[in-house]
């Protein structure tokens, strides 16, 4: 049994767990005292030693639902405290939902979820209009790869760009991926998917995220593109292995599902709307009609040449042209950079929503290369290495 339902089940089977048990969690226990079997284990949780800290700051966040329901009608103390105390009912304590986070040992007040998600996103508008909003709850988004996909998850969780989640990757965090993954030192050898999953589940509580921990494989593969109760609405791949790549996208292709990847060099996205063109060509045909049935036994120099010819070589970077054929011998892996990944994370968070909200977003590849957007000054040595635009230009289609 383990020890906190799922989501919507009901916590009358709740067991405290083992701190083992707690450490290795990953989805937090949502808790509503207004009824009795939540009450019970809520009272479990606060008598526990399990509980480290409690952060209870719900009266503020019904004064900003408030207003956010209504700007600029409580213009006194006295009507925005009334106004809170109509809506909490005279009792804040049982009022909204308590969320334990079994990780951290947080047990944090927090709005019920349709007023949290009202509140949380209501400086989106009207960038993103509130039905527009309602619309982007309702879908699920899966992420094949949580190092650069990490970074799109988590900005896709903040932005509200769906409400479920299907994370996949096999890999632990180590020292080296601290140079672009958004984790501390103490986070070490955690599995990537339940860092992930911690992250976005402490930005929203009520997401559902669904965790693939041995990565995409021929066994699970079908089981997170599975339709029932639900399929992929979108999909960010963002992973290294040729065959994951190749058969995400079979499998995508097959169920109509669109497509991103960023590239983490030169601001490079790869758009393939096989929702809308459902005999497209993988990679936009660079790869011809090689299937993953074909990359079983790749090596690691097919690998590197297949990789290449995905991401198409002549459109790279002058300094990723030059670490590929160094990888694994003087250099480790290829370079990736925050700041690439940050800016990945937009590109795949604003084309997602956009796809995801019916707006025309054609396929092909796009670059927002800030070597040419923001050159150095002519002639600097900068000048002289920076990448070249992609294309017709910066942002241009491929």
């Amino acid at each position: 049994m383990t020890f906190f339902p799922s989501r919507g089940a009901s916590p009358g089977q709740f067991v405290l767990p083992s701190p083992q048990q707690a450490s290795e969690s990953f989805r937090p226990l949502l808790l509503d005292p207004a009824l009795p079997d939540h009450a019970g284990a809520l009272a479990a949780v606060r008598d526990s030693a399990l509980v480290r800290e409690v952060h209870d700051r719900i009266v503020e966040q019904v004064e900003e639902l408030v207003r956010c329901l209504a700007p600029g009608e409580y213009r006194t103390a006295a009507a925005l405290a009334r106004a809170v105390a109509d809506t909490i009912g005279g009792r804040p304590d049982a009022y909204g939902t308590w969320v334990w986070y079994p990780w951290s040992g947080r047990l944090v007040h927090v709005l019920p979820e349709a007023e949290f998600r009202l509140v949380r996103s209501d400086r989106n508008r009207d960038k993103i209009t509130r039905a527009q909003q309602r619309s982007l709850f309702g879908r699920r988004i899966g992420v094949v790869g949580l190092s650069v996909g990490s970074s799109a998850a988590l900005t896709c969780a903040m932005e509200g760009v769906g409400g479920s989640f299907r994370l996949a990757d096999f890999d632990r965090l180590s020292l080296s991926n601290l140079n672009r993954l958004r984790a501390g030192v103490h986070e070490l050898g955690l599995e990537k998917t339940l860092l992930c999953a911690r992250r976005m589940y402490e930005l929203d509580p009520y997401l559902d995220i669904e965790l693939h921990r041995g990565g995409l494989t021929e066994d699970s593969i079908g089981d997170f593109f599975a339709v029932e109760g639900g399929g992929l609405d979108i999909l960010i791949e963002e992973c290294d292995t040729p065959w994951v790549k190749v058969a995400a996208r079979e499998h995508a292709r097959r169920l109509g599902v669109p497509v991103l990847m960023d590239t983490n060099d030169r601001g490079l996205l790869d758009v393939e709307r096989f929702d809308t063109e459902p005999a497209r060509a993988l990679f936009h045909g660079l790869i011809g009609d090689t299937t993953s049935e074909e990359l079983r036994e790749l090596d690691g120099a097919g690998t590197i040449r297949l990789l290449l010819r995905m991401v198409d070589e002549q459109r790279l970077s002058p300094a990723m042209i030059d670490a590929l054929p160094r990888v694994g011998r003087t250099l480790s892996s290829w370079p990736q950079l925050a700041s690439g990944v940050m800016l990945g994370a937009a590109l795949a968070t604003d084309t997602a929503r956009r796809i995801l909200l019916g707006e025309p977003v054609p396929s092909g590849r796009y670059c927002v290369d800030l070597d040419v957007l923001v050159p150095a000054p002519s002639g600097s040595p900068s000048d002289r290495t920076a990448a070249q635009p992609v294309g017709a230009g910066p942002g241009a289609a491929g």
